[in-house]
């Protein structure tokens, strides 16, 4: 049968035919454990060997911990503890005390649901999900609707930033059946995994929010149809399964992509670019930071005027909105409206460690010190707010906060209103702030304000009858004591998931900006962070994927070691400590072992000693992500320069050929990958500079050159003669023989291995560097 006519039939029996069972009680006697807990709804009692496990548990957290929801007793501890209690997930631990009976993801789930004959209700958000909070409120927390899913379903919930292959998997599900996704994802399962419906947020009952059909009869009418239609359930999810295996891998590979794929790719930006305020047209507005990146290394090979202009102009427009944190610094996950004003106010580590790197990237090739500063403010947000006292990253920040009067609002800590202003920063400059933050009485978001750039400054100065001058010191004054003030308001909750993956994207970011302007500070921050990785999440020569107040879980994903990789690549070329080149080749041995796949090429998101899921993804697709495959690539071929080590190449080659067929097909999507291949087509540089022992201060001028030329491909080695030198020179064979001129340095710029004559002065080093071998662009 058609998956198509499965849904369908799947729509009938939820919508029209069949009615719930009359005999399911939802009024089950309580009777109250020893440990203070009451049995969830539906449920006849506390499971006594849980009971004493939450009692050690409690002990174990301390008076500190406060449960998360509002059915507590007269001492303010929770009526209801499930599994996820026992976990230490930030996401699990905020649904620990619903009436919801949780369990989190595993093998203890699946075999309740076939002992007892079951469907599995899976639910997969992240913790910094503002609607994943309005269902929890709304549907998780009621009642009556937890005891119909206590009664009825195993209910199931997955973090998807711990659990992105458990993610894939279901995400691909929903988008099949409704054509779209996000989160929450609400996921119905036969007791062997199969989903067999799905969707994303549903409101509580029917005609909440607009909708015809609620929550709580969707369950009803999902539990007759898994009871009364059996078969139909088995094979719906039977052939929903088989679709999902396929959209997870890619069709057959081809020939490696070539030029022209470049060309479409860019072409198909162009017919998508929203020409007065950046970005792809329409409306919600992702931050552009893959995109941007390919476009000026378009730029750089082709000249093409245009293109450059689209980049300049989206990060301009996302600078100016109210999607840039304009009195804190760093980006927030996405705008609402077309014109990146409103925000979904949440804070996302990724999106600020790939945005860094964009307006990094902005900055080399335009001079524009507005890219400069976005990126600088970005960084010092990272380092006040979100980086732990061991060194690591945190995950994210919550889009809700509370009032001053205990209602959570989205936003509201990111808001002002003029009188706001004038009562922390006095009459004058807030009357210069409200102008340049465009801050009005009626407000734009909710009757506060949104800080955003409306005007040019140079426009504001004017208006104000001061001097762009004067406008910019009073603005550095009052931007500190914003965020000060600020600070005083109920802080958005803080994920303090450290996740490998995300580390190494935030790693880069720091070491790309330490190296571009010239700050040592950065490079440091990058250091401890990447030793942080190695220290607590690499194990037994295993990456794991996450750690949280001590404790590690998690097998990592492809995800996890190609961002490390890169980062490790990174700071290297910012920070020539062997360690770093010498540990990237170590991991990328390390995943090469056990995720590529190698007869067809490309490397699956999971190992192949993974829990045995329904799909093994082999991602090639950017979501708010690069692909793990293309940023896999692209180490390839960076440790192929580095190295001299043709085979990284050819692995490279062979893994973009994968995916030859979405490259003709629908190249945006891999927008990642098209760096890669654009690096492959291009004649990468290998740079070798080398300081006499003792003396590495005095390659800094040739460094400066490098920091104002673009070269995103190339292989930088900065090399101290003596032990360092020989220590490089024993894992990158380029580096053998090249010294520095007596108490000179000396810098190599070679291609495929064949260099160019020794430069002793900085002026030939940039002129050596500067060449550009040019793409044609299409007519």
């Amino acid at each position: 049968m058609h998956l198509r006519v499965l849904v369908f039939l799947m729509a009938a029996f939820i919508f029209n035919g069949c009615a719930p069972d009359a005999d399911q009680s939802n009024d089950s006697p309580v009777k109250p454990s020893n440990f203070n807990l009451r049995a969830h709804p539906g449920i006849e009692e506390v499971d006594a060997q849980l009971a004493a496990k939450f009692k050690a548990m409690h002990t174990k957290k301390g008076a500190a911990y406060t449960p998360r929801t509002k059915h507590l007793d007269e001492n303010g501890w929770a009526h209801y503890t499930n599994r996820l209690f026992l976990e230490s997930n930030p996401y699990l631990l905020q649904h620990a005390h619903n009436p919801v009976n949780w369990y989190p993801w595993g093998d203890e789930a699946f075999e309740t649901a076939q002992r007892k004959n079951l469907p599995v209700l899976l639910s997969i958000g992240y913790s910094t999900c503002h609607w994943c909070h309005v269902m929890e409120e709304e549907s998780f927390e009621d009642l009556e609707i937890a005891a119909y899913i206590n009664t009825n379903y195993i209910a199931v919930k997955v973090d998807r930033e711990e659990r992105p292959d458990v993610d894939a998997i279901y995400m691909s599900a929903v988008q099949a059946i409704t054509g779209r996704g996000g989160w929450p994802m609400t996921v119905w399962l036969t007791p062997d995994r199969n989903p067999f419906y799905g969707g994303t947020y549903f409101p509580a009952r029917d005609g909440d929010r607009g909708a015809t059909v609620g929550f709580l009869t969707l369950l009803q009418k999902i539990k007759a149809g898994y009871d009364q239609r059996p078969e139909v359930i088995r094979q719906a999810g039977a052939q929903l399964t088989d679709v999902i295996q396929s959209m997870l891998t890619p069709a057959q590979g081809g020939a490696p992509p070539l030029e022209p794929v470049l060309h479409k790719a860019i072409a198909h930006l162009k017919t998508r670019f929203d020409k007065e305020n950046g970005g792809v047209i329409g409306a919600p507005k992702f931050p552009s930071t893959m995109p941007v990146r390919l476009l000026l290394r378009y730029y750089r090979r082709t000249g093409d005027q245009d293109v450059l202009h689209m980049a300049e102009r989206t990060l301009l427009k996302m600078a100016s909105g109210g999607i840039y944190d304009q009195a804190g610094g760093g980006f927030h996950r996405y705008a609402t409206d077309k014109k990146w004003l409103v925000p979904h106010f949440e804070k996302m580590l990724y999106d600020n460690a790939l945005l860094v790197m964009a307006y990094l990237d902005g900055y080399q090739i335009t001079g524009n010190p507005i890219f400069k500063q976005v990126a600088t403010e970005t960084l010092v947000y990272i380092q006040r707010d979100m980086t732990s006292p061991e060194g690591g990253f945190y995950t994210a920040t919550d889009a809700d906060s509370l009032t001053p009067a205990g209602e959570t609002k989205e936003g509201y800590y990111f808001t002002w209103t003029p009188s706001e202003l004038e009562s922390v920063l006095g009459k004058k400059d807030a009357a210069v702030a409200a102008r340049y933050f465009d801050v009005t009485e009626s407000g734009n978001f909710e009757g506060r304000n949104i800080l955003n750039l409306k005007s040019a400054p140079a426009d504001v100065a004017a208006q104000l009858g001061i001097s762009p001058r004067e406008l910019s010191a009073t603005i550095a004054k009052v931007k500190p004591k914003l965020y000060e003030h600020r600070n005083r308001r109920t802080l958005p909750l803080r994920d303090e998931k450290v996740l490998s993956a995300w580390n190494g994207l935030m790693i880069s970011a720091f070491a790309k900006a330490g190296l571009l302007l010239d700050k040592p500070e950065y490079i440091q921050t990058a250091g401890k962070a990447a030793a942080f990785i190695m220290q607590r999440l690499y194990t037994d020569n295993r990456l794991l994927r996450s750690y949280v107040n001590g404790e590690v879980s998690g097998k990592a994903y492809l995800d996890d070691y190609a961002f490390f990789i890169a980062a490790l690549l990174d700071l290297f070329e910012a920070d020539p400590d062997p360690t770093w080149i010498d540990t990237a080749i170590a991991i990328e041995k390390i995943l090469s072992g056990h995720y590529l796949d190698h007869a067809a090429g490309g490397y699956f998101m999971t190992a192949d000693n993974h829990e045995n899921l329904i799909a093994r993804e082999k991602p090639g697709y950017d979501g708010a992500l690069p692909s793990g495959n293309a940023v896999a690539a692209m180490n390839l071929l960076r440790l192929s320069e580095f190295t001299t080590d043709d085979s990284y190449r050819q692995k490279a080659v062979k893994t973009m050929a994968a995916f030859a067929a979405i490259f003709e097909s629908n190249p945006l999507v891999l927008t990642e990958m098209l760096a890669a291949l654009e690096f492959s087509l291009d004649n990468a540089k290998e740079l070798v500079i080398v300081s006499p022992r003792g003396k590495t201060q005095a390659s800094k001028p040739f460094l400066s050159r490098l920091r104002s030329t673009y070269l995103p491909n190339r292989a930088l080695i900065q090399v101290e003669m003596g032990k360092h030198a020989r220590e490089l020179a024993a894992t990158l064979p380029i580096v053998k023989g090249k010294t520095a001129n007596g108490d000179q340095p000396v810098a190599y710029v070679c291609e495929k291995g064949v260099c160019l004559l020794p430069s002793v002065t900085p002026e030939n080093f940039a002129e050596q560097i500067a060449p550009v071998k040019m793409m044609a662009t299409e007519s």
